[in-house]
């Protein structure tokens, strides 16, 4: 024991005894100057050291996707058809494992829309007809001519003169049109003899054979055949083309529901309709869009197999003239998965950089085709989708996805289509934020304060050291 309190005192005594550096107590301008540079790079260090802290380190690893196939997939889409008719536009979803779902309407809306892709700001509600069309199970050959005739000469001063005004436009080569003829003749025959135009005049029926009037046909954006409109001189309402408000008919087309429905017709009008105003009383119908094009949003759900979500017109007691289908669209919106609200945004901003940058490449596109030089033109996209994952170091897990797109135009053989493949990529990235060491940090700290203290020290020593020798050299010349 005593010998290890005479080798604290010895210890004690050795750095009391000590002389410290005589560059280090005498004051003088470098040594100050250097003081100050070394003062400033130990700030700077450390505001480069506590940056490098304070930034989230990331690795990126390529990784087989786990999902299972029965795992849905959110597409969500808005997209404008400036030529197709909201009445007819169908979105379908097929994949290879059996998935067929055709004209979706639950979570799809649709807008009738003008060529400049500008919305009437109401919803088309049409609901599809859910039941078989009925027709008249037999043919009487002898039906003869009931209705009347109309054509672009007549047919603005027919509609103005009577109080409704129902025509049936049709295409002679349809088979839909061929079964309705019958029963729409012996139903045009019996309203004439009701309500003789000559006598009563309340309710005409007509019909417009649209290979003959092609024109008048396209300018009531008749898209399908057969279609039945209605017009009514009391609501003689005009788009911006000249052309009526009107609405359609989708009910069944054998001869007793044709009359019963042309009789409830002529039953809210006066007698004396054809001298009045032509005010008439409204029945439920469901108007068919005044204007030619269609503005589709909404979104479908997807297994993550390869499938095509496909828009087209359809219609399972219609038939379409392929050569008149343009299938145009301007995509405002196409995008995969949940979207990432501006709440997760904001609360994780630092990784915005891995996240949206391939989510949206076909948004603002415009694809259009010109009937005249390319009919029966099929737009199709190739989308291949591949799977982001970003693990936050809060174990937070956001899911983004993203696609390239490339797109082709196809000459159809049947109804032109707008038709987006989707292909799931098998790999996924995985992106994974690694904290940082603050033991590491402060390691660093001491490591900058050591080093510029040390630095200092040598350079000050140096620049003594230099000056006293110079001083001395001078002191010797002048002696």
């Amino acid at each position: 024991m005593p010998h290890l309190i005479r080798i604290a005192e010895g210890f004690f005594f050795f750095l009391s005894t000590r002389k410290t550096p005589r560059d280090l107590t005498e004051a003088s301008l470098p040594g100050a100057g250097i003081s100050i540079i070394a003062a400033i790079s130990m700030i700077f260090l450390f505001g480069m050291e506590l940056q490098n802290f304070l930034a989230i380190s990331t690795s990126s690893a390529i990784i087989i996707d786990k999902s299972s196939i029965e795992d849905s997939l959110r597409i969500d889409f808005n997209i404008s058809f400036p030529v197709l008719s909201c009445e007819f536009a169908s979105v379908d979803v097929s994949d290879v494992v059996g998935t067929n779902r055709l004209n979706i309407t639950k979570t799809v809306r649709k807008y009738s829309i003008n060529q400049h892709l500008q919305a009437n700001g109401f919803e088309f509600d049409y609901e599809p007809v859910t039941h078989t069309v009925k027709h008249d199970e037999k043919v009487d050959e002898g039906y003869g001519e009931g209705s009347v005739t109309l054509h672009d000469r007549n047919f603005d001063r027919i509609t103005h003169e009577h109080p409704i005004v129902v025509v049936n436009f049709y295409a002679p080569w349809c088979h839909w049109s061929n079964r309705l003829k019958p029963a729409w003749e012996k139903t045009a025959k019996v309203m004439r003899q009701r309500y003789h135009p000559e006598h009563d005049g309340r309710i005409i029926v007509g019909s417009v054979d649209c290979t003959k009037e092609a024109d008048l046909c396209k300018r009531h954006h008749i898209q399908g055949y057969p279609s039945i409109r209605i017009y009514r001189k009391g609501t003689d309402v005009h788009d911006a083309h000249g052309i009526h408000i009107h609405e359609t008919y989708y009910g069944d087309r054998d001869t007793d529901s044709l009359v019963l429905k042309l009789d409830s017709l002529a039953s809210s009008i006066v007698v004396d309709a054809k001298r009045s105003s032509g005010v008439t009383v409204d029945i439920t119908k469901r108007p068919t869009p005044p204007h030619e094009g269609c503005r589709i949003e909404g979104f479908v759900w997807v297994k993550k197999v390869p499938g095509n979500l496909i828009i087209s017109a359809s219609s399972g007691s219609h038939s379409f003239d392929a050569s008149q289908i343009n299938m145009s669209h301007v995509i405002s919106t196409f995008s995969f998965g949940s979207e990432i609200t501006s709440m997760m945004m904001n609360d994780m901003k630092r990784l915005v950089p891995y996240l949206g940058g391939g989510r949206n490449r076909l948004d603002g596109k415009e694809y259009t085709t010109k009937p005249e030089s390319h009919a029966n033109v099929t737009i199709e996209h190739y989308l291949q989708v591949v799977k982001t994952e970003v693990l936050g170091l809060s174990n937070q897990l956001i899911e983004d996805y993203e696609y390239t797109a490339h797109t082709s135009l196809i000459q159809a053989h049947s109804i032109p289509v707008a038709k987006f493949h989707l292909e799931f990529s098998p790999l996924q990235v995985l992106i994974t934020e690694n904290p940082k060491s603050f033991s590491h940090f402060i390691t660093n700290l001491c490591a900058i304060i050591g080093g510029v203290f040390t630095v200092a020290g040598i350079l000050d020593s140096i620049l003594y050291n230099t000056c006293k020798l110079a001083k001395k050299v001078e002191l010797g010349k002048n002696y």
